[in-house]
């Protein structure tokens, strides 16, 4: 049984369970006697358990148990929480997410066995636990199932394995098997009648046999044990190069494995003679013979074909397994399905009107509208398909403050709002590393020390925040802390210190300008380099991961009270609604949710504000960018006629675009450029028009 298909369900469930238990153990270690909290806790950890043993992860299934475990004796008052308890738990924990990366990345769960924690759980699970069960210990079954395999004799009833009627082929190879120094042994395997997965518990002892050898036939087949054609019981036949107590020991420390009788073979016990038990039994039983014979080696090498499957079983694929589900309400599936058969009777109608001659006048007019509203609403519904909330990457957030705190020994609380906010799954994969690095950051630099803090009269507990809400076709996530804020001067001392400007440009140099370096790669304001900080590289990963998603962030800091990172980022990456302006002959596209307004702008009433132009609408002052200056192409109006100006907004900034005609508003689809041109970040992308023209996509927020 093939269980590789389940992969990716696998690690999505897993990393859903890794988080309940990551949330519920917060709120334990803060609330020792939530029961809701146990209960939650122990069905996690047991689905987990479960899971990883049907996958055949015998380590992350060992990890979990042990967990589990010291669950069961924390829900049963034999063990009380503490804190060196929850400690031990959350390394437990962080092993277990490490097995479900490396899963993930190798499809295989890797060697370590972390032994460490193993031991360290199970001293304290005794050690607190008086009267403890340690008989529920998986080990323990596999230490003590083996010393009564000496008792099971061969002529005992439940030897169904003597049913098997093998035929000359598999025969030939049990036999050159032994003559090659190997052991050959029958089995029958009885799993336990509460089983519910028994085609799982079955290819797992599959499994644990071949990782010493391989399986040469079984009843019933392979085939109708992958498709649950069978009772609880099972027999095979199999070689090995371990010896019969370490087998029948590895068969069951199978989970739900109730018990397993064999034997092992001898040349002699392969002749002839041997069908006449099969034969003397037909009547009651008949035969089973396996349909396919040997399919992994040919019958002169059986050792070749023993050390080749567990290697071919272990052998990682080295590519990593990307998740690429998503759980989607029936109710979107829906509207899907009927937009799609509008979609269906707008193609008929059109086809209807073109076979009719009805090329021209209101009717092809009309198809052509009713067409284009279906196809719009159809876009909006795949993207609500696909937009999923932000919930999913700032969940492990509160985990990661907890160990900062600890680690940095500050007093520091994250409140996060706005989690329910939606964006699309492309963007919500990739956004979890750039906050996971403003919240570092603010944690490491922005908060002060609770020393530092009760002299300014702050509260002891510093505050880091999280804030997520929609702002037209943008999504906005807010990061900052209430601590220090960001000392611009010591900051422009940094700069000249490591060479980064001269005195001169560095104190002519603005408070944004300066704040801006800090993106830069390499710069760190620690003092030291830690694991936490120190080597330059948090912000300038947020600033390019976000970048890449076709976002922006900016910083609003206040020397003593503390500093807040915004992060904005589009809703989707496929297809926008655009102006379509003209500049210097060529066309080009500006997303209407940065536009604010149009205006008609005179040149009189451009004016020059530190020899930048600039206009004055309505009170405000706005300066203008000259969008043919930035795109090196020559402008085709003429130098005193009036102004187009495309007033464009980013956050409480504004700015005005001057382009040299308007087009009009258009439906785009967004195109990468990818690696083949390397062009300046105010171009996000192209798009190809009606008439296969290509247009270049301007990102305004770049130029602001």
């Amino acid at each position: 049984m093939d269980v590789s298909q389940y992969l990716g369900i696998f690690l999505d469930e897993a990393k859903e369970h890794i988080q309940v238990l990551s949330d519920q153990m917060l709120i334990l270690e803060q609330e020792p006697e939530d029961q809701n909290a146990i209960n939650e806790i122990f069905r996690a950890a047991h689905s987990l358990k479960g899971m990883a043993g049907t996958m055949g992860y015998k380590r992350l299934q060992r990890l979990t148990h042990d967990m589990e475990d010291c669950f069961s004796a924390v829900r049963s008052n034999e063990m009380s929480v503490t804190s060196e308890l929850m400690d031990v738990l959350f390394q437990a924990l962080d092993a277990i997410e490490g097995y479900v990366d490396t899963i993930q990345n190798t499809s295989d769960e890797g060697d370590n066995d972390n032994d460490n924690i193993v031991n360290e759980l199970n001293r304290m699970l005794h050690g607190e636990a008086s009267g403890d069960d340690g008989a529920k210990d998986d080990k323990k079954a596999e230490a003590a199932e083996p010393a009564a395999a000496a008792s099971d004799s061969p002529a005992n009833e439940k030897a169904e394995y003597k049913k098997i009627e093998l035929d000359d082929t598999q025969k030939n190879v049990l036999k050159d098997a032994i003559v090659s120094g190997k052991h050959v042994y029958g089995f029958s395997v009885f799993i336990q009648e509460s089983c519910l997965l028994k085609a799982a518990r079955a290819f797992l002892v599959f499994k644990a046999i071949e990782e010493s050898g391989e399986v040469i036939v079984s009843s019933p087949s392979s085939q109708d044990i992958e498709d649950e054609k069978f009772e609880f019981t099972f027999s095979l036949f199999a070689i090995s190069d371990d010896d019969f107590e370490k087998v029948k020991a590895a068969i069951l420390s199978v989970s739900e494995i109730e018990d397993a009788v064999g034997e092992e073979y001898t040349e002699d016990m392969l002749g002839e003679d041997e069908a006449e038990p099969a034969a003397q039994e037909a009547e009651a039983a008949p035969a089973v013979k396996e349909e396919k014979p040997v399919e992994n080696a040919p019958a002169p090498a059986p050792r070749a074909a023993a050390k080749e499957a567990p290697a071919a079983a272990k052998k990682p694929a080295g590519k990593p397994v990307v998740s690429r589900t998503i759980r989607v309400d029936i109710e979107k599936l829906d509207t899907l399905m009927n937009l799609v058969s509008e979609l269906i009777i707008a193609k008929n109608t059109i086809v209807s009107a073109a076979s009719s001659g009805q090329t021209a006048g209101n009717a092809i007019v009309e198809n052509v509208e009713y067409l284009e509203s279906v196809t719009t609403n159809l876009h909006e519904a795949v993207m609500k398909v696909r937009m999923v909330p932000i919930e999913s990457a700032v969940n492990k957030f509160p985990r990661m403050v907890r160990d900062l705190e600890k680690k940095l020994g500050k007093k520091m609380n994250l409140t996060i709002t706005g989690e329910d906010t939606e964006l699309d799954r492309t963007v919500v994969d990739e956004i979890g590393d750039p906050l996971m690095h403003l919240i570092r950051n603010s944690a490491d630099h922005g908060l002060e020390t609770t020393a530092a803090r009760a002299e300014r009269g702050k509260p002891e507990t510093g505050t880091i925040f999280l804030n997520a809400y929609q702002d037209g076709n943008n999504v906005v996530i807010e990061v900052g802390d209430d601590g220090n804020g960001i000392d611009v001067e010591a900051v422009r001392a940094k700069i000249i210190e490591r060479g980064y400007a001269s005195e001169d440009t560095a104190n002519q140099m603005s408070d944004k300008d300066v704040i801006n370096v800090l993106f830069d790669p390499g710069f760190s304001m620690a003092k030291q380099v830690t694991d936490i900080s120190g080597r330059g590289v948090g912000l300038d990963v947020v600033k390019s991961n976000i970048e890449s998603l076709g976002g922006d962030v900016e910083v609003k800091t206040k020397l003593g009270e503390g500093s807040t990172f915004i992060v904005r980022l589009p809703l989707t990456l496929a297809i926008i609604q655009a102006l379509m302006v003209i500049v210097g002959g060529e066309k080009y596209a500006i997303s209407l949710d940065s536009i604010q307004t149009i205006e008609d702008i005179p040149v009189s009433d451009i004016k020059l504000v530190q020899q930048k132009e600039v206009i004055q609408l309505r009170g405000t002052v706005i300066p203008i960018i000259r969008l043919s200056d930035v795109l090196g192409v020559e402008s085709r109006r003429g130098e005193n006629e009036n102004l187009v100006v495309v007033i464009v907004k980013k956050g409480d900034t504004l700015a005005g675009l001057v382009v040299d005609e308007l087009m009009g508003q258009q439906e785009i689809v967004i195109k990468s450029l990818g690696k083949y041109i390397n062009c300046d970040r105010i171009i996000s992308g192209a798009t190809i028009l009606g008439d296969g023209e290509v247009a270049l996509i301007v990102d305004a927020n770049a130029l602001i």
